[in-house]
């Protein structure tokens, strides 16, 4: 299977970056061809320009190659802090740039564009692992859990993808070595069932 990783977190000795160190050795030892993204390492250009607006538009070759890629996946893995129930700026340019009319959804023929989105990214699965450092009981209770909404009932549903999983990681700040460890088995664990070897 081809699986896409993208990690968004600017902090190279942060958990995010263990978590998508470990999920990629799971991916790749069960044989699994892997386009791995650490978008501020690579300094992803965020912001979305007018003239890339229109569908059919020209495209950067650095945007090409990600829509080329989201096109192609088979699963996708996202990687990313909670920073006041959104994802990262950076992350969020990704989509806007990435995800795409053409490439992640379409509209019906003759729909002027207000109408249902059709998805068109044929990734059967996509799991987002992301951190807190707001407890859940909090999370749920007084903001409603916003990254659930945004990734699974807003973003992927609309882009065609089928099973979605979440895994948040919390609260870091006070996480103990050893219960990092666990959560990392877990990383490893749910990597593994979501995409295992042969598929």
């Amino acid at each position: 299977m081809k699986i896409l990783v993208l990690l968004a977190h600017p902090d190279k000795t942060s958990f995010n970056h263990a978590i998508a160190e470990v999920a990629i050795e799971t991916l790749t030892a069960d044989e699994h061809e892997v386009a791995f993204h650490d978008l501020y390492r690579e300094k992803f250009p965020a912001t979305l320009p007018v003239q890339e607006i229109p569908r059919g538009a020209s495209l950067p070759r650095i945007i090409s190659r990600h829509c080329s890629e989201v096109v192609k996946a088979d699963g996708i893995i996202i990687i990313h802090p909670n920073w006041w129930g959104q994802p990262p700026a950076i992350l969020k340019g990704w989509i806007d740039r990435v995800l795409r009319p053409g490439v992640a959804y379409t509209f019906a023929e003759g729909d002027s564009g207000d109408g249902e989105l059709i998805g068109l990214l044929k990734a059967n699965m996509v799991m987002v692992f992301n951190t807190s450092n707001t407890p859940v009981d909090r999370e749920l209770n007084l903001y409603g859990d916003p990254l659930e909404t945004l990734w699974k009932n807003n973003m992927l549903i609309s882009c065609g993808v089928k099973n979605f999983y979440r895994r948040n990681f919390g609260v870091i700040v006070t996480s103990t070595l050893k219960q990092r460890r666990i959560w990392l088995k877990e990383v490893r664990e749910i990597t593994n069932k979501c995409f295992p070897r042969g598929l």
